[in-house]
């Protein structure tokens, strides 16, 4: 479940990651230019707004030249796929921490709440049928605390207990917020007609 990526020309990137260590503004630029569509699809998914994300990729590519000195170019067989999983960490961190900064949402939300909402984690079948632009849509309707784990944990890879740390939150809050986000992704699914796939859910 994860949306495809070009491979840009690994010696153009080896020479911008070389000029971003020099602090080059130039290739600074054009390396942001080019990972800038990457970065907004990854922020988009945990920011409430366009502007929340762009914030954030922006103050995610100041961490990337910060401390781009520590990427060892020389270091890796696939240097664009081991880059962009290094700047796709980056910007995750920094949407959560924009979230958790802004104090506007609380995650800690009780099972009680909705106790009939238990659902297993295991693969999310329906999700699986749907191409990955229709699952991020969907997911964009959420509210921002089930978004934030639904993303990290099923989007992302994250395990209950990362996702805990990451979010400043209980492990079973973390698995409520996954159920309940689910069960909201099935209502979702029948308001968009995916009848025959949100039948299958749970």
């Amino acid at each position: 479940m994860s949306s495809a990526q070009p491979d840009h020309d690994p010696d153009l990137l080896l020479g911008l990651l070389g000029g971003c260590q020099r602090a080059d503004r130039g290739s600074q630029r054009r390396l942001y230019m080019l990972y800038y569509s990457y970065a907004m699809g990854i922020c988009l998914r945990y920011a409430r707004t366009r502007d929340e994300a762009m914030e954030a990729v922006n103050d995610g590519f100041m961490k990337v030249f910060r401390d781009v000195a520590r990427f060892d170019t020389t270091k890796y067989d696939q240097l664009t796929s081991t880059f962009r999983g290094w700047l796709k960490r980056i910007m995750i961190h920094t949407a959560i921490d924009q979230y958790r900064a802004s104090g506007k949402h609380r995650l800690q939300q009780s099972i009680d709440d909705t106790p009939a909402l238990q659902y297993a984690d295991d693969h999310y079948t329906a999700l699986d049928a749907l191409s990955y632009d229709e699952i991020i849509e969907l997911v964009g309707q959420l509210t921002p605390g089930y978004r934030a784990v639904f993303n990290l944990y099923v989007i992302d890879g994250y395990t209950h207990e990362e996702i805990a740390s990451q979010l400043g939150i209980s492990v079973g809050a973390s698995k409520s917020n996954l159920s309940k986000a689910r069960a909201h992704l099935k209502t979702l699914l029948f308001k968009n007609r995916h009848h025959a796939y949100a039948g299958s859910i749970g």
